[in-house]
């Protein structure tokens, strides 16, 4: 968080003030301890609260999580099922058709956010957004050449892009830094799930609809899978919770423990200035963090690796068996990482660690990328398809990173988790383009590219693991009531001071253990 206008002359009052109550005792040791930690009885309200969250929100953004990614990979199914004859696409026109839904994604993103983030109601936003792809998704089914599908592919980025983003920043509004991991391996599991699911049902679509009523198994594919997005907006809407001091199924009590325990989390209140801070703040603040570009430059590398999956039942395809079969081969390595993804976000947060959980599925992907490129026979190129899905593993730990290193205030954290997610999909606008039709079978060039990019992620994660660990040096020196406060320091502690309504002295306390 940058600092705000600071006027050096109050620097020594602020300095005294705050020795000055660590002298005399002033800050009574009880009220700094409540101030910094969840007492024992609100522990136990906290566990009730935790379960009420995770029974509620969690199943509902891992169904929408579970029908997005189905109703945007249909695509590469829907290739498989004779889209590219039926609409005489040639050349790379079926590329440009898979690329451009990411264009229209990528310019809904800062601003969808900052709108969701004004709006207070993510239940009615969210809602509206995926009942709106779900039903571009149905008409897509009625597209008659190169132009129209190009058309609704794009108007289907557009009324996507609220989504992704915008339940990431949801979701840092209901849970802490140490509970991220495990509920963004979660969500992202609705993903994983539909790579496997979504293939298998365009598997049963092809054996089982094609023909009927004058339809092709495509247009079934869309109209079926779009019907149930619509369905699942509209439930949207009235069953998921805003925010913990909206939602009128908690209590007080738990209002208070909700609220309370996310402005601990990071030190400072979890929310904005009153009457809503300025959204455009809110975008300065996080474009003049280098945290948020080192993140969207990680995120662009991960997503541009993960382009495989929108020509996995490509891939598959160049394993020696027909369409049916190569759909069906999807679903093994995306259920492997379910699991994978699963323990490897409860592990993360146990140890509270992002750095080396984003790290080592990295070299995973560069031999799963080299196995592809130079091996024949079946058992080892269908391997390779294993380790290329550990990508998806680094994903989980990535959203949690970006909410855990750029925590406050929420109009800043909206900003920089849609600019992340807006820079992170363009990776997809471009990377279809490398895998040509003369590439075929090894598509040495796309698994290149995916080596270099998931090798630019690892440097830009260590470059930020630098900056963390200069940051928690910082914090370590407000903790210790003996060290000298540089004008920085005492810049940081009036800011939370002020969005606290506390002391100097109560501020610097509040930092303490926050990493």
């Amino acid at each position: 968080m940058s600092d705000p206008p600071y006027d050096l002359d109050k620097s020594n009052v602020l300095h005294q003030e705050t020795m000055h109550d660590h002298d005399l005792g002033k800050a009574d040791t009880n009220e700094v301890y409540h101030l910094s930690h969840l007492t024992e009885e609100e522990k136990i309200i906290e566990k009730q609260l935790k379960r009420k969250i995770d029974g509620l929100i969690m199943p509902l953004v891992i169904l929408v999580y579970l029908m997005n990614y189905i109703d945007r990979n249909n695509y590469a199914a829907a290739k498989l099922q004779g889209l590219e004859d039926d609409l005489g696409l040639v050349g790379d026109q079926y590329q440009v058709g898979l690329s451009i839904l990411f264009v229209g994604y990528v310019l809904m993103q800062v601003p969808s956010n900052l709108l969701l983030n004004f709006s207070g109601r993510p239940s009615w936003y969210l809602g509206f957004f995926v009942t709106a792809w779900g039903l571009v998704s149905c008409l897509t089914s009625q597209v008659k050449d190169y132009g129209d599908i190009v058309a609704c592919r794009f108007i289907l980025g557009l009324v996507e892009a609220p989504f992704f983003a915008g339940v990431l920043f949801y979701l840092s509004k209901w849970y802490t830094k140490n509970e991220l991991n495990l509920r963004m391996s979660i969500f992202y599991s609705g993903s994983l799930l539909s790579g496997a699911f979504g293939n298998l049902i365009a598997a049963g679509i092809l054996n089982g609809l094609s023909g009927v009523r004058g339809l092709a198994a495509w247009q079934w594919l869309y109209i079926i899978e779009g019907t149930i997005t619509m369905a699942v907006g509209i439930v949207i809407i009235f069953v998921l919770p805003d925010f913990p001091h909206t939602w009128k199924l908690l209590s007080p009590e738990l209002k208070h423990i909700a609220n309370r325990r996310m402005a601990l989390d990071a030190a400072e209140a979890d929310i904005d200035a009153e009457g809503g801070m300025s959204q455009i703040r809110g975008m300065k603040l996080a474009f003049t963090d280098p945290k948020t570009y080192l993140l969207a430059l990680m995120y662009h590398g991960t997503t541009g690796a993960a382009g495989f999956q929108n020509f996995f039942p490509t891939l598959t395809g160049t394993l020696g068996y027909n369409h049916t079969v190569s759909l069906l081969l999807v679903a093994p390595p995306y259920m492997f990482m379910v699991f994978w993804s699963l323990g490897h976000g409860i592990v993360s947060d146990r140890f509270k660690n992002r750095f080396w959980f984003f790290l080592y599925p990295i070299p995973l992907v560069f031999a799963g990328a080299f196995i592809f490129m130079f091996c024949e026979g079946f058992g080892p190129r269908y391997f390779s398809l294993f380790l290329l899905i550990f990508i998806f593993a680094t994903n989980g730990t990535l959203y949690a990173w970006i909410a855990n290193a750029i925590p406050r205030p929420p109009a800043k954290r909206a900003a920089a988790l849609a600019f992340v997610n807006s820079v992170g999909n363009a990776a997809s606008i471009w990377t279809p383009f490398t895998y040509t039709a003369s590439s075929k079978p090894y598509y040495r060039v796309a698994m290149g590219v995916n080596v270099g990019l998931t090798a630019m992620s690892a440097v830009c994660a260590v470059v930020l693991r630098i900056i963390l660990e200069r940051d928690n040096k910082r914090l370590a020196r407000m903790e210790n009531a003996d060290a000298e406060l540089t004008e920085r320091d005492l810049a940081v502690l009036q800011k939370t001071a002020d969005m606290e309504g506390i002391s100097i002295a109560a501020a610097r306390r509040l930092q303490k253990g926050y990493r």
